[in-house]
């Protein structure tokens, strides 16, 4: 299908959100700061993990039914303003105790973000006529939060080899946070949920009910589940995994010979490798979000696409973990990479097909319910990984997880999905 949407303003917009918003200078080094710098063993750091997911679980279903009730723009402003607190938490806290608090604020923030501006894309596409590019238009959007985060990759590894510490980029966060934040408050008013301009006499109490009434009902729905846990279900994976690249590319640098003799260039070629993969990295899965219209478009059905993708990334996971054991690290980095890529081919059409398939009303709740199923899943495998890493080593914990899927994956497996929206 050939691409027709217009690059207006709002457009610029939506990106320029994207790239302020994955301006995370921490990402690129979270588990070594918490190993190195917090003094953490991977038991902690997946209990930390999990806790965030599971508090964004428990948030997740209200923000979004205060997104499509009560506004959009408020709940992201407050979501960022629950990030740069977080920021400032991370960066002053001492020990596992103490890393609670801000991973309870940045669990917050994801809760309220999470759904609901892209149910404000879906809005304006809907106001312009554009439902049927959504796949390529939320890729497009996407792929300039990929941009950002390879940029940010960057900036980071520079950021960290002139402070000589990674904890300092937890305070560098605030500044694009404060821009994002600004961004937020320019956007239009008509990208609030369509409930609230119908509803003007409703009670927000009124609204909030029928909001809920109307997920509910559509979700019972069993093809409906089994479209939200297949695209959740992955993303569980992704979010739980993605951070133990850093601990790969660390040891794959500690593995060559020329790296050896100082302890002091060891450590500045691994903050370069790292910035530098990373960069490769979220370039690649850019161009992944960018073209995953494309892609989706050679498969005669998405939920063909949904699922083929899901089985690759399942034994990719497992060949990267494997390779990971028996000392092979840069086939390891290379499945990695690959796992990344393959999210960013999946979530755009998944979250295509979730549009396609709820009404637009209730749509940012919805987006919320599958990122919550996502949460749940990745607390579960973000502990198992962090558990087994302590007793067996990262690589067996990244491959059980990933059997976890495999064995889940015929429950979750989609036939071609039938249109059956509820106005």
């Amino acid at each position: 299908m050939k691409t027709r949407f217009r690059k207006d303003w709002q457009y610029y917009k939506f990106c320029l959100y994207g790239f302020l918003k994955n301006q995370r200078f921490f990402e690129p080094f979270l588990l070594l700061i918490f190993l190195r710098e917090k003094g953490l063993n991977y038991t902690q750091i997946g209990t930390l993990y999990a806790l965030r997911f599971i508090l964004r679980m428990i948030f997740e279903v209200p923000s979004g039914v205060m997104a499509d009730a009560m506004g959009r723009r408020g709940t992201m402003l407050f979501a960022y303003a629950f990030y740069m607190i977080s920021f400032g938490g991370y960066y002053y806290a001492t020990s596992f105790l103490w890393l609670i608090v801000p991973t309870v604020l940045f669990s917050m923030g994801d809760a309220f973000r999470t759904g609901t501006h892209k149910a404000m894309i879906f809005e304006y596409l809907k106001r312009n006529g554009w439902q049927d590019q959504k796949v390529a238009y939320y890729g497009h959007t996407r792929s300039w939060s990929q941009t950002g985060s390879a940029i940010s990759s960057l900036l980071a590894s520079i950021l960290v080899l002139f402070s000589k510490t990674y904890t300092i980029v937890f305070l560098y966060c605030l500044i694009p946070y404060t821009l994002g934040f600004i961004l937020l408050a320019s956007y239009p008013g008509y990208l609030e949920s369509t409930t609230t301009s119908r509803s003007k006499k409703a009670t927000t109490l009124i609204q909030i009910r029928n909001v809920i009434i109307d997920s509910v009902r559509a979700i019972k729905n069993l093809s409906n589940l089994k479209l939200i846990f297949n695209i959740a279900s992955f993303s569980g994976l992704y979010d739980a995994a993605k951070d133990y690249l850093q601990i790969i590319i660390s040891m794959a640098v500690v593995s060559l010979p020329v790296y050896i003799h100082s302890h002091r260039a060891k450590n500045e070629k691994e903050i370069i490798t790292i910035g530098l993969i990373y960069f490769i990295l979220y370039f690649l899965t850019a161009a992944a979000s960018r073209n995953s219209g494309r892609m989706a478009n050679i498969f005669k059905s998405g939920a063909k696409y949904l699922n083929f993708f899901m089985l690759a990334g399942i034994f990719t996971a497992i060949g990267a973990g494997v390779f990971y054991q028996v000392d092979l690290f840069i086939p390891a980095i290379a499945l990695f990479l690959f796992i990344l890529i393959i999210e960013n081919l999946r979530r755009p059409a998944g979250v295509s097909a979730v549009a396609d398939q709820f009404s637009e009303d209730i749509l940012a709740s919805i987006l919320s319910v599958e990122s919550q199923v996502s949460s749940v899943l990745a607390a579960i495998l973000s502990f198992l990984i962090g558990f087994l890493a302590d007793l067996l080593g990262p690589g067996y914990g990244l491959v059980a997880a990933a059997l976890v899927l495999l064995i889940v994956f015929p429950f979750l497996k989609l036939k071609p999905i039938v249109k059956n929206r509820r106005k």
